[in-house]
């Protein structure tokens, strides 16, 4: 019983040195990725606009 106390133990301690804390990232890390988020998103949605565009010039011809 002892031995498996110690077991616990020891690996309870092995956990706590291993487990790496997260990096937090400041506000202005944020809303430049949420504004690059945003640009991308804006960019995708020009691509297929433009694809439909295409699709439906072509169908027309």
């Amino acid at each position: 019983m002892k031995k498996l106390t110690y077991l616990f133990i020891a690996l309870f301690s092995l956990s706590l040195i291993t487990t790496s804390c997260r990096d937090e990232k400041s506000t202005g890390e944020k809303i430049e990725e949420a504004v690059e988020d945003t640009g991308d998103a804006i960019g995708d949605a020009a691509e297929d606009i433009e694809d439909e565009v295409e699709d439906v010039v072509d169908d027309n011809k």
